[in-house]
């Protein structure tokens, strides 16, 4: 699978592709129908260049076990997750249209505040949800925050979009999300937990606020030390309109220290919902030193201060280039260190990928473990291959890889088993959308004559409800049809017939058949039907007929067809048009190099103008009128 896929490209024998819709650090998303409910999904690939990699591959799976954990009117929703045959990972997720939360702030510049204090509730709320299934986002910006036109909230990325983005950091094995949204603590590479997603939605809010991130830079090294060090521009600078309550929830979400931040999304919500409706209640600022956080920032009254003299000030830079040139000499240092250090793990502490596709399992997991690898296995079900063998690997067979990475093994549960629903009475499209979490399918195997059971309905079902089958298999299924009753048109004009036939509700086949005869009486008048008169059949059948006609007093005429050009064989078919009835009147294949413009005769019923009309492989090509003498 490329990056990009063509639209079209069915995913899973389920979804086709319609559109991309967006690219990130890792993965491309697209627009996709699930052909067995016909509502839209989104699909979001990983990149090709990332399949080959376990770290990744391995975030991949953990990332689909948590999201699947999670179900949320605020999170867009995980409904499927899968592989083609090519070893590409893919997720299938809710599809929200709207626009997303950086969207609208570049629209708008700033929110009002009722309006980003109402979505940051919601935000909460989704993460909540996750923090309370032990799920950390790691990446919440208004990127990942999807508006829909109704107003509803709805977060996104809690898959692996959040691994590698642009303006990512990252030290040793932790890969963080977007340097202007991070808090200090993923700034310093350490590991994120449920106050970093409160870090992250302050700065959303803050932006909201005042249509701007706190800390911005070209270098994102600077940005992730402005978060360690530095305080934001207070609110209120930006932002005049903006409660004291407000200000206050924002800044406390944004301590550097995260012992100091709300400890829950719940805690931070509340507050939120106090502060618009003017209960501050439990939100008294806290005392460092003495004094409030932002004094001397938020231009009050403050204590004169005596001017420092020119050499006070020359001390202070000369102190400062000292702390400066250290800095620097560390960060040399460490460069030193950490490039040696890679040498090393690439070059001597290093192993080449054996091949275990088609091994089972364990004999894999041992050979793995030998070359001082570690194994870790994703089971799918497959409905050929048995249990325990090993499908995909990931990386593939020759890679090198540091000592104790992970190689990714993909083996077969086997078929899957499923329960049979009851699907009888349904109509076809609601059965298809009953069987699809099951992961079966729906085969129609006739369409059966009932006066009971309104047409479109199932009549019977097998396998029966309560049976046990495994996922892929079709349930076949039999239609009611309706009924209806077939008038006795026999020894009637076409026309007339055509009209009996319609106010049965049912339709004329149009490949009428004709016989000779010679009783000038009987010429024109239908001879044989089939289904014959007072037959039930089912509402939507057909009615054929059999014309008597008598050669002498048949209309001829004979016209030159003008067909399209073709590298293959076509299908022609003409048909006329007498008293209001089309009917066909010849029909043949031409081969790729046969005439463009063949003649053919047309015969009619009764002399005078007819219209007909040409169809090539079953398309309406155009249409003409001759006289038939």
């Amino acid at each position: 699978m490329n990056a990009l896929i063509q639209p079209g490209r069915i995913l899973a024998g389920r979804y086709r592709i319609d559109q991309q819709i967006g690219v990130g650090g890792m993965a491309v998303v697209y627009r996709a129908t699930d052909l067995n409910t016909q509502h839209f999904v989104a699909v979001k690939v990983l990149k090709p260049e990332y399949n080959q990699d376990a770290e990744y591959v391995a975030r991949f799976q953990r990332e689909a076990e948590a999201a699947s954990k999670m179900t949320h009117h605020n999170i867009v929703n995980l409904l499927d997750v899968g592989m083609d045959s090519s070893g590409n990972r893919y997720l299938i997720m809710e599809y929200v249209e709207g626009q997303t939360l950086k969207d609208v702030i570049r629209e708008k510049g700033r929110l009002s505040e009722t309006s980003a204090v109402q979505i940051t509730i919601r935000i909460l709320s989704a993460l909540q949800h996750a923090h309370s299934n032990g799920i950390i986002h790691r990446d919440i910006k208004p990127q990942n925050i999807l508006m829909q036109s109704d107003g509803h909230v709805k977060v996104a990325d809690f898959g692996i979009a959040r691994m590698a983005n642009k303006n990512t950091l990252a030290k040793g094995d932790s890969v963080m999300g977007s340097v202007h949204y991070f808090s200090p603590e993923q700034a310093s590479g350490k590991e994120a937990g449920v106050t970093s997603d409160i870090y992250s939605v302050g700065v959303t809010l803050y932006e909201m606020l005042t249509g701007r991130v706190p800390f911005d830079s070209n270098n994102p090294v600077a940005i992730a030390m402005q978060h360690i060090h530095n305080t934001p521009v207070p609110i209120q600078q930006y932002a005049p309109e903006t409660s004291d309550a407000v200000c206050h929830v924002c800044m406390k979400a944004m301590d550097k220290n995260p012992a100091y931040r709300y400890q829950s999304a719940w805690d931070m919500a509340r507050d939120l919902r106090h502060a618009i409706s003017g209960q501050v209640g439990e939100m008294e600022p806290r005392i460092v030193d003495g004094r409030l956080p932002g004094d001397g920032e938020s231009g009050g009254m403050q204590p004169a201060r005596r001017q420092p003299s020119r050499r006070m000030v020359r001390k202070k830079h000369t102190a400062s280039w000292w702390v400066i040139t250290l800095l620097m000499s560390l960060v040399v240092c460490y460069g030193l260190f950490v490039g040696t250090k890679a040498i090393y793990e690439r070059v001597v502490n290093s192993a080449v990928v054996d091949e275990y596709l088609g091994m089972d399992v364990s004999a894999a997991q041992r050979q793995i473990q030998r070359a001082g690898l570690r194994p870790e296995i994703m089971e799918i079900n497959h409905p050929t291959i048995k249990a325990g063998e090993v499908i995909l690997q990931a990386p593939q067979e020759g890679t090198t890889l540091r000592k104790n990475d992970v190689v990714v093994l993909t083996v077969s549960k086997g078929p899957s088993t499923q329960t049979v629903p009851k699907i009888t009475n349904l109509t076809v499209s609601d059965a298809i959308t009953t069987l699809s979490p099951y992961g079966l399918t729906l085969t129609i195997v006739e369409y059966v004559v009932s006066a009971t059971v309104p047409a479109g309905r199932i009549i019977s079902q097998s396998p029966e409800e309560g049976s046990v089958c495994m996922s892929g298999d079709a349930v076949s299924v039999s239609v009611s049809g309706g009924m209806a009753v077939v008038p006795n048109v026999y020894g009637r004009h076409l026309a007339d017939a055509q009209e009996l036939i319609a106010a049965s509700g049912l339709s004329l086949n149009q490949n009428i058949t004709f016989l000779e005869t010679d009783d000038t009486t009987m010429h024109g008048l239908v001879a044989q039907q089939s289904p014959s008169g007072g037959s039930e059949v089912i509402a939507s059948a057909k009615v054929s007929l059999t014309l008597y006609r008598v050669p002498s007093m048949m209309a001829r005429a004979k016209v030159l067809l003008s067909l399209p050009q073709t590298e293959s064989m076509m299908h022609v078919r003409v048909t006329l048009v007498e008293s209001g009835v089309e009917y066909t009147a010849y029909e043949g294949d031409f081969p790729a190099n046969a005439s463009r413009e063949p003649e053919v005769e047309l015969c009619g019923n009764e002399l005078g103008m007819y219209t007909y009309r040409v169809y090539c492989d079953g398309e309406f090509a155009y249409q003409q009128q001759v006289n038939m003498e």
